[in-house]
């Protein structure tokens, strides 16, 4: 019996505004030796229910090194992925298909599952001819390099969902909040200086009273004696 990739949820999704999503021509590119491995556990029909959501999978490809076992091969193409192996570079091969299909017009979203940053100038140049980018990923070591470029950035394994316009949102949130809670602070300063200065200043007519009448109470005592 075939051991199938696992994923965990993906649930986060880092969108920019597009009113096109649902419509997008992907070119799915993984990298292999870099995602497909036991910490990520990942199932493969998830990531194709995921991008579902945003248009349809044209092109599914899987780049393995040659050490990639018959298994993992055969359950790549169950899944109906192509599995693609090289004796050489994994990433060479896989960024140079990448830009290949900036050329194809049945395309405009290339979709690369990958952490690694030597990617990014086979992104550009996608991003330059008009394609969009989506970047599947995991940390450790994702790189915000291709974060950063990318139209969509879908996270394995956590545990919530928001858009770059909400993650911006929050940020103004904070930095409000924090400004609020700077002036609260500067405000709570000045009660409690003004409550001090109140605070003295009667203990200045508390003791201006005592020096005028301390004389009289002690007169008022040796006439008693």
């Amino acid at each position: 019996m075939l051991n199938k990739l696992k994923i965990g949820p993906l649930k986060n999704i880092y969108t920019k505004k597009d009113d096109n999503r649902g419509n997008y021509k992907i070119a799915l590119l993984i990298d292999g030796p870099n995602m497909l491995r036991k910490e990520f556990n990942i199932d493969l029909d998830k990531i194709r229910e995921v991008l579902c959501k945003f248009g349809d999978i044209v092109i599914g490809r899987v780049y393995l090194n040659q050490y990639a076992s018959d298994k993992l091969i055969e359950a790549i193409i169950n899944q109906g992925f192509e599995p693609k192996i090289t004796a050489g570079d994994v990433d060479v091969e896989m960024a140079v298909e990448g830009t290949e299909l900036v050329f194809n017009n049945h395309i405009n979203t290339i979709a690369y599952m990958t952490r690694d940053a030597d990617f990014l100038p086979a992104m550009r140049i996608a991003k330059e001819h008009g394609k969009r980018i989506i970047v599947i990923g995991a940390e450790p070591g994702f790189s915000l390099a291709i974060q950063n470029i990318a139209d969509e950035v879908i996270k394995i394994e956590e545990d919530f969902v928001f858009d770059k316009e909400k993650l911006l949102d929050k940020k103004k949130e904070k930095k409000s909040n924090n400004e609020n809670g700077k002036k609260d602070v500067e405000e709570e300063k000045a009660t409690i200086e003004e409550e001090a200065k109140s605070m003295n200043d009667k203990n200045k007519k508390e003791d201006s009273e005592k020096s005028i009448t301390q004389p009289i109470i002690n007169k008022i005592n040796w006439f008693k004696k």
